[in-house]
């Protein structure tokens, strides 16, 4: 078992040649040139930085190129403070394609980067050293104690490195399990060592090592493997610097295999089954992996598709705010004109019929309703009451006398005797509310109710709260403003017909959410909607969509309808009228209603 060579002695031994024979013409293509030792030179300083974040260590040096002096893929040599890299575990990227530098850029190559990252656990925590004269055999055993105790303590510190330590369990143990310095038990126990440490310390599952921990059970039993257990699990607690408490473990290491060894028969093919038991390892830690790398690609990508869908639904909604500013901006206009759904004003079409003046009657409602408002937007004074150790306030004689006690008796005093009384006035909410009528031919006998309850609804707002707001849009093809978002009451009842034909709600309550803030809460807010429904499927889907979204942000929807062969548009709330003058005394009501609600 070649553990040792991951912790180096120095050595040195000449530089690889890097020079490349060329012909200038020997009539064949070109030759391919190699990578060069000198090529590397940057690899091994980008690697030498991202050292530093991985070891805490900034006195180490990083050298890569093909091969290295210890035979090893990589190795750490503590007397040098050097890193020794073999570049071709990069393989097959070339110098020019690798940048260690970049963080994330070691995704490309995570087994180069597990043997690393191993690397950098040795530089970090293998910091003691072997005192002069030491068994060579016990300080053997404690560099093989030493390959899982660096990976847990470094996975402490860097948990994310998990994935790359269980890929150089792949890239490091196998080949020394192929070529064993060891034989025998004692191959048996460095296997388990390397295998059974690393499930210890949290790098492998317990169900992907179960293969080796059944042989080495067989093989060495299981007094033995408990034994071996016990001692690497003392070494991983085992201090960086105390050398002698991890040399005192190996030479448990090594009496217990002493001890029991003699009675243990050598299976012929042990090599064979330790390697085929180790394989099964590995192929299972690497399907785990792929299957973690598969889910977490899932992830990212179903997390990369909800951020697209969201910004393209914010995109959506930015969109469809500023075309309903575009809306109100052209239908409130102040020459009252019809316009078109893309704003531009309308030839013909306008429902405007003219004005007239208020009857007593709807004066008198509309004096009811902004009583009736002022009464349901009316919020009690909200009291607080504290308490303190300290006037100002109203001594409770109680707690005086329980802190006299408390001080008496010696303890701190925690009695708050007066009590303080903070009264605040509720500001009373204001009032939205937006009338949305249809003016296609089959809803002629609405127009005069609901002109009446227009004005009605718009007087007494304004009566009522000079932040309210009222407004009313007659719509069929093209949008018509009867009354506009203004804290001035109509002087005059605006008239108008029902001749148009088609439909266009969508676009009159983005007008009217976006003239009056329906979206926005601090008010009473509602959508009265006079309308039988009767719309094709594009034109009821457009509206339902609007209809939700005031809804979801507490805007009250109310649906009037004067014929039973009305639909109902979903999301609304329906009120049937089989008389149509009682259109304003069902708006006034749904009027109340809301800003009483409100919050």
């Amino acid at each position: 078992m070649s553990a040792h060579h991951h912790v180096q002695s120095p050595a040195t031994t000449p530089d690889d040649d890097a020079d490349l024979a060329r012909w200038d013409d020997d009539g064949a293509p070109p030759a391919q040139p190699r990578s060069s030792p000198d090529a590397w030179l940057r690899v091994g300083a980008e690697l030498g930085d991202r050292l530093v974040a991985l070891s805490g260590r900034q006195d180490l040096l990083v050298t890569c190129r093909p091969g290295t002096r210890s035979g090893a893929p990589a190795a750490f040599f503590p007397t040098l403070g050097e890193v020794e890299f073999d570049a071709g575990l990069f393989a097959p990227l070339q110098p020019h394609e690798i940048h260690p530098r970049i963080v994330g850029d070691e995704d490309r190559y995570p087994a180069a980067w597990g043997v690393f990252v191993h690397e950098a656990a040795h530089a970090a925590h293998s910091v003691w050293t072997q005192p002069a004269g030491a068994n060579p055999r016990v300080v053997e055993a404690a560099l093989l104690l030493e390959e899982s105790r660096v990976e847990g303590a470094h996975l402490i510190t860097r948990p994310t490195d998990r994935t790359y330590l269980r890929t150089s369990a792949r890239t490091l143990v196998m080949p020394d399990i192929a070529h064993p310095t060891l034989q025998g038990i004692e191959h048996a126990a460095a296997v388990a060592a390397l295998i059974l440490g690393r499930r210890d310390v949290g790098i492998l599952d317990a169900g992907e090592t179960r293969a080796v921990a059944d042989l080495c059970e067989k093989v060495l039993g299981a007094n033995l493997l408990a034994t071996l257990t016990r001692i690497w699990t003392a070494a991983h607690q085992c201090a960086d610097h105390d050398a002698t408490t991890m040399l005192a473990h190996a030479q448990k290491w090594c009496d217990a295999l002493d001890t029991a060894a003699p009675a243990l028969p050598v299976p012929e093919n042990l090599t064979d089954l330790l390697s085929g038991a180790v394989g099964v390892v590995m192929d299972s830690t690497a399907a785990t992996d792929a299957a973690d790398l598969a889910a977490q690609a899932a992830a990212t990508n179903a997390m990369a598709a909800q951020s697209k869908a969201q910004a393209q639904d914010r995109a959506q909604r930015a969109g469809q705010r500023r075309k309903a500013a575009a809306t109100a901006k052209s239908v409130f206009n102040a020459r009252g004109t019809t316009v078109n759904p893309d704003g531009t004003p309308a030839p013909y079409g306008n429902p405007v019929t003219g004005t007239r003046r208020p009857t007593a009657a709807e004066q008198s409602a509309a004096a009811r309703l902004s009583r009736a408002l002022r009464a349901a937007a009316y919020r009690e004074r909200t009291e607080e009451r504290t308490t303190s150790p300290t006037p100002p306030g109203r001594l409770n004689m109680r707690a005086a006398l329980a802190r006299d006690a408390q001080r008496a008796a010696g303890s701190v005093p925690t009695a708050e005797p007066f009590t303080h009384t903070r009264r605040r006035n509720t500001p009373t909410p204001p009032l939205r509310v937006g009338i949305a009528v249809d003016v296609s031919g089959s809803m002629r006998a609405a127009c005069a109710p609901v002109a009446s309850a227009a004005w009605i609804v718009a007087r007494a707002a304004a009566l009522t709260d000079p932040d309210s707001l009222t407004a009313t849009i007659a719509y069929d093809r093209h949008l018509t403003a009867l009354t506009r978002p203004t804290h001035r009451a109509p002087e005059r009842v605006t008239t108008f017909d029902a001749n148009g034909g088609h439909h266009n709600l969508g676009d009159a309550i983005d007008a009217l959410d976006h003239g009056l803030e329906l979206s926005r809460p601090g008010a009473g807010r509602l959508l009265v909607i006079v309308t039988d429904a009767r719309y094709g499927s594009d034109e009821t889907a457009q509206a339902v969509t609007r209809v939700k979204q005031l809804t979801t942000a507490g805007c009250a929807v109310l649906q009037l309808t004067l014929t039973a062969k009305s639909h109902h548009l979903p999301g609304t709330t329906l009120l049937h009228l089989p008389q149509p003058s009682s259109a304003p005394v069902a708006i006034a009501t749904a009027a109340t209603d809301a800003i009483r609600r409100t919050r």
